[in-house]
C-alpha cells in the first residue's frame, strides 16, 4: 500500500506537471491535481486509469473547435481555459473521496459511488464540449427558451447524445477495469443523473448576472466588455464549481441507490 501511494503520488505529479506545460491546468490545479490522482490510485490502479481516462478525453475534446466555441460563449461562461484548483477539486473530488473510502474499507459501494460521480463528470464534460460546437441554438431545459451557447442549462440534441456517449465512455473503462457488472450499471445511470441535475441547477439555481454596460446575461464579476455585472437571479453562491461538484455528489447518490437495488433484485 505505501509503495503503490509514493508511486501514485510521483506518477499524479508528472501528469500533472504535463498538463500544466501544456496549459491545460494552472499551477494551483496542477497541484490538486496531485492530490485527486494520488488519492485515486490510493484504491488502486484501475481507479487512477478511469481518472486519468476522464481528464485526457475531456482535455482532448476542449481543444477540438477552439476558436469557435470561444467565439460562441464569449463573455458568458465564469471560467475559461486553464483549469484551476476550485475546478479539480469540483469535478474530481467525490471520486476521490470515494477512493480513499475504498482504500480504507473495500467494498462495491465505494465504486459504484466513485464510479457514478466521474461518469457524471464526464457525461457533463462532453455534453458542453460537443454542444458548444455543435449548430444550433441550445435550448433551456426548464422553459425550453432558446438561449446563447454556454448558458448554464441550455442542452441541444448533440450536447444531449455527448452526455450519455461520456457517461458510456466512463463505463467502458471500468468493464475494461473488470468491475462488478451491477457497479458498471449503476455508474452509468449515475452520470446521466448527474449531469441532468448539473443541467437543472445550472438552469434553476445557478447565479445568474448581468453587465451593467451592455445589459448581456454572464457567470462573470467582470463582462468581457470590461464592465461589472450585477447579481441578476439565481443563490449568489452558486457558482458554475459547487454546481459541477453537486453533479458529483448526485451521480454518486444515484449510483448508489442503483447499485443497491440490482444487488437486492
Amino acid at each position: 500500500m505505501i509503495e503503490r501511494a509514493a508511486a501514485g503520488i510521483a506518477l499524479a505529479a508528472v501528469i500533472a506537471m504535463a498538463a500544466r506545460a501544456g496549459r491545460t491546468l494552472t499551477t494551483d490545479g496542477a497541484i490538486a491535481a496531485t492530490i485527486v490522482g494520488a488519492a485515486s490510485i490510493a484504491a488502486g490502479w484501475s481507479w487512477g486509469a478511469l481518472l486519468l481516462a476522464f481528464f485526457l478525453s475531456s482535455s482532448a475534446l476542449s481543444r477540438i473547435g477552439i476558436d469557435i466555441k470561444r467565439q460562441r460563449t464569449a463573455g458568458i461562461l465564469e471560467k475559461g481555459g486553464a483549469r484551476d484548483a476550485v475546478q479539480v477539486l469540483a469535478n474530481g473530488g467525490v471520486f476521490a473521496a470515494a477512493a480513499l473510502g475504498h482504500a480504507a474499507l473495500p467494498g462495491d459501494a465505494w465504486m459504484a459511488a466513485g464510479g457514478g460521480a466521474l461518469a457524471a463528470a464526464t457525461a457533463d464534460t462532453w455534453a458542453t464540449e460537443i454542444g458548444t460546437l455543435a449548430r444550433g441554438v441550445p435550448r433551456l431545459i426548464t422553459t425550453w427558451r432558446p438561449s446563447p451557447a454556454g448558458t448554464s442549462g441550455a442542452v441541444s440534441l448533440p450536447g444531449t447524445i455527448g452526455m450519455l456517449l461520456g457517461s458510456a465512455f466512463l463505463t467502458v473503462g471500468m468493464v475494461a477495469a473488470v468491475w462488478p457488472r451491477h457497479v458498471v450499471v449503476a455508474a452509468f445511470v449515475g452520470g446521466v443523473a448527474g449531469a441532468l441535475a448539473d443541467s437543472l441547477l445550472g438552469a434553476m439555481v445557478q447565479a445568474r448576472r448581468r453587465c451593467a454596460s451592455c445589459d448581456a446575461f454572464t457567470e462573470r464579476a467582470i463582462h468581457s466588455c470590461g464592465a461589472h455585472t450585477v447579481h441578476a437571479g439565481g443563490a449568489s453562491w452558486m457558482t458554475n464549481d459547487v454546481v459541477n461538484f453537486l453533479c458529483g455528489v448526485a451521480g454518486a447518490a444515484s449510483a448508489l441507490v442503483v447499485a443497491r437495488a440490482l444487488q437486492q433484485g
